[in-house]
C-alpha cells in the first residue's frame, strides 16, 4: 500500500476506468504487469539486506502509475495518458542515514512505463526487469546511493483478500486486486558511501491495481510486512478513521511455511502503538492469538520518513520483530501528514 499517488492530478472525466470487483479472473504472468483500464497501480519492493562485514541496510524501490486517460486525436508520444512516479530509498543502519529520491515522468518515448511485452517496469534508469522463473532484477542509481539487486522467489506469489479482492471500504469497487511475493531471496550490490559492496537478504514485493479504494472517513493506514525466521509471513494493514477508530475493513494475510495464504479479518489481530518518533508510532506490538503470535516491531533506524515533493510525506522503513517469533520486514504509515485520498 502507498500514499504517494494521492497528490497527483485527478483522472480525466471522459474515460471510464474499471473497478476492482469480486470474482476477478487473474491471468499470470500477464497480471504481474500493467493494467491501464484501472486508474491506479503500483509495484512495491522493500527488503532487509546484510553486507559482507555485517552492515545492515533497508531498501525501497516503488513504481506508481496514475491514469489520466482521455479521448484525444493527438497521437504524439508526449500525450499524457498515464503519469509515472517512482521512489527509491536506502536505510544505512550503521551509518545512521536514511536517503530518498523520487521522480515523476510521463511515458513519453519510452521514458517510463510498465510492459508485459518487455517484461519490465521502469522510470528512467530505475527498473524492475523480469526473467525466467519469476526472477526480478532491480536497479536504481541516485546521486547519493545505488543498488543492483537480483530477486529470486523462495515462495510463489499470493493473492490477498477474499474472492479476488482486498476490500478497503463499504461500497462497490472500494477495493484492490492485491498480489505479493512474500519471500524473495536477494543477492546484489549496494553503494552507500563509496564503492559498491555485496549484499544479501530478503525482500517483499507488492502489486496492487484499482480505481477507487478509501472512503471519505478513512484518513490513512499502518501496513506491516513480516518475514519470520520459521519460514512464515504476514501482511497486515489497519485503516484509520477520522474519529480515531480502526476501520472494520482492516485485514491481513498469513502465509504458512508451505506457501498457502490464509485471510485474516480485523478481529483476528491487534496492532498496538508503543513508541513514537515525531508524529509517527514507529514501535508496535503485533498480536494474533489464533496463531500464538505476540511480537514487537522496532525500526532499525527511527528516522525513515519520505518527505515527498509530489505528494504527502509518509514513513516507510525497515523493522525487526521479536517475541514469540523473530524476523524482519517493513512498516508503512500514511495519513499522518494529512488524509490520504484515493
Amino acid at each position: 500500500m502507498s500514499a504517494a499517488l494521492s497528490g497527483l492530478p485527478a483522472t480525466a472525466a471522459d474515460f471510464h476506468y474499471r473497478e476492482a470487483k469480486a470474482g476477478y479472473s487473474y491471468q499470470f504472468p500477464r497480471d504481474h504487469f500493467e493494467h491501464p483500464d484501472f486508474r491506479t497501480e503500483w509495484w512495491y519492493y522493500t527488503g532487509n539486506l546484510t553486507g559482507a562485514k555485517g552492515e545492515r541496510y533497508g531498501f525501497e524501490l516503488v513504481f506508481f502509475r496514475q491514469g489520466a486517460r482521455h479521448e484525444t486525436e493527438n497521437q504524439s508520444a508526449w500525450t499524457v495518458q498515464d503519469v509515472y512516479l517512482a521512489h527509491a530509498a536506502l536505510t544505512d543502519a550503521a551509518g545512521r542515514r536514511f536517503r530518498f529520491e523520487e521522480r515523476l515522468n510521463r511515458a513519453g518515448p519510452g521514458i517510463a512505463g510498465a510492459s508485459f511485452g518487455q517484461q519490465r517496469i521502469w522510470n528512467g534508469n530505475w527498473s524492475a526487469v523480469w526473467s525466467a522463473n519469476q526472477k526480478q532484477t532491480l536497479d536504481a542509481v541516485t546521486p547519493e546511493f545505488a543498488f543492483h539487486l537480483e530477486l529470486t522467489p523462495l515462495k510463489n506469489f499470493v493473492i490477498h483478500g477474499e474472492n479476488g479482492v482486498s476490500r478497503k471500504a463499504e461500497g462497490e469497487g472500494r477495493a484492490s486486486h492485491y498480489v505479493s511475493f512474500p519471500r524473495l531471496q536477494v543477492k546484489g550490490t549496494v553503494s552507500s558511501a563509496g564503492a559498491p559492496g555485496p549484499v544479501s537478504g530478503l525482500a517483499w514485493m507488492d502489486h496492487e491495481w484499482f480505481t477507487e479504494q478509501l472512503a471519505a472517513e478513512q484518513t490513512g493506514w499502518d501496513w506491516f510486512s513480516i518475514q519470520l525466521d520459521n519460514n512464515t509471513e504476514l501482511m497486515l494493514f489497519e485503516l484509520r478513521r477520522r474519529d480515531g477508530s480502526v476501520d472494520p475493513y482492516s485485514s491481513g494475510t498469513f502465509i504458512d511455511a508451505a506457501g498457502s495464504a490464509h485471510h485474516l479479518r480485523r478481529n483476528d489481530f491487534t496492532l498496538e502503538p508503543v513508541a513514537k518518533w515525531g508524529k509517527y508510532p514507529v514501535e508496535w506490538r503485533v498480536r494474533i492469538p489464533s496463531l500464538k503470535i505476540d511480537i514487537a516491531s522496532k525500526p532499525i533506524l527511527r528516522e525513515q520518513e519520505l518527505k515527498s515533493k509530489t505528494g504527502p510525506s509518509y514513513w516507510e522503513g525497515a523493522v525487526d520483530y521479536s517475541g514469540t517469533q523473530r524476523g524482519s520486514g517493513y512498516l508503512e504509515m500514511t495519513g499522518y501528514d494529512g488524509a490520504v485520498k484515493f
